[in-house]
């Protein structure tokens, strides 16, 4: 069920299978098998939000003992972030920064709920994540929306911003938050402000020319290499014309007809597919020629969690086409 980082089809398929067919009190009583829960805390009879320690921080850490009160009973009055993720996962060290900062910024609106997927299996189990990073949007006790993989800042803060359009009539404890005024202003980094700017207005090359600025000084700079990924791979799946495929169907020698293909393939949730597409030109082609297929192939790959089975099969079909 891993999506490619900022694959809105994909997404929207992860959303319509958690939304409302997730329930969440079955942890509760898994929980309860191995020791007694926790009583949760009490709710306030005014609406308000909860406070005390259970709101003591915008990031908190939730096993499944304290999975009832800290997510479901919390949900019931502001939005809760649950964050799947594992200390081997990289594109978690990703993602899982950006959400707590995001957090952070939010003062309260919501709060971001990180889950050890090893220590605490069942809880991932409870929602089919068959791959990390999965990000589940909680409100009213149950999943509301829910995307996989390490998206670019830019669409994790539409996301969230429509969560809560959508729940703040709902959730008191969204609206206490904002006539608050929020939480403690952090700044942004303009560097990054000026490539997602560039990115939400479609102008794909300038937000390309600001990510590789900043790689050019921080080449380690994790969050600046996921970006400039999806920029470019957004960029040649948008590029490619809805006759993309039947053009390289038609045109089996077209090299670039196959790999734009592939990209709307992958971009429309047939992964496989572009994937065995690529695959089946490598084994056709030599020299440059199949080590830009290759490369291009790889680069797919990189918008998936490197556990999915999908790129895992993919990876080795590779291997066999070229050895």
């Amino acid at each position: 069920m891993t999506h490619p980082r900022g694959s809105a089809s994909k997404t929207a398929a992860l959303s319509a299978a958690l939304s409302g067919a997730v329930d969440l009190s079955a942890l509760k009583a898994r929980a309860e098998a191995p020791q007694k829960q926790p009583p949760a805390p009490p709710r306030p009879a005014d609406g308000a939000a909860p406070s005390g320690p259970a709101t003591a921080g915008a990031v908190i850490d939730v096993t499944e003992a304290t999975f009832q009160a800290e997510v479901v009973e919390r949900s019931l009055q502001q939005l809760v972030v649950v964050d799947l993720w594992a200390e081997w996962c990289g594109p978690c060290k990703q993602l899982s920064p950006v959400l707590e900062r995001l957090a952070a910024e939010s003062g309260g609106a919501w709060v971001l709920a990180k889950v050890d997927v090893d220590a605490n299996p069942r809880i991932a189990q409870l929602f089919g994540a068959q791959s990390i990073p999965t990000v589940i949007a909680i409100g009213g006790g149950q999943p509301v929306d829910a995307f996989s993989g390490a998206l670019p800042e830019p669409e994790i803060r539409k996301w969230l911003g429509s969560l809560l359009d959508a729940l703040r009539d709902r959730l008191p404890g969204i609206k206490a938050a904002e006539q608050n005024g929020g939480g403690v202003e952090v700044p942004e980094d303009p560097r990054f402000t000026e490539a997602e700017e560039a990115f939400e207005r479609g102008d794909f090359a300038a937000a390309q020319a600001a990510y590789e600025r900043i790689l050019d000084v921080e080449p380690a700079n994790e969050e600046a290499k996921t970006a400039l990924a999806q920029v470019k791979f957004t960029a040649r799946a948008e590029a490619a014309g809805p006759d993309a495929i039947a053009k390289a169907d038609a045109n089996p020698a077209d090299l670039d007809a196959q790999l734009a293909a592939a990209d709307l393939e992958v971009a429309g949730q047939q992964p496989e597919a572009g994937f065995a597409r690529l695959i089946a030109v490598v084994r056709r082609t030599a020299g440059d020629e199949r080590n830009k297929v290759r490369e291009h192939l790889v680069a797919l790959f990189d918008l998936f969690d490197s556990a999915d089975e999908r790129v895992m099969k993919a990876r080795r079909d590779l291997a066999s086409a070229l050895y």
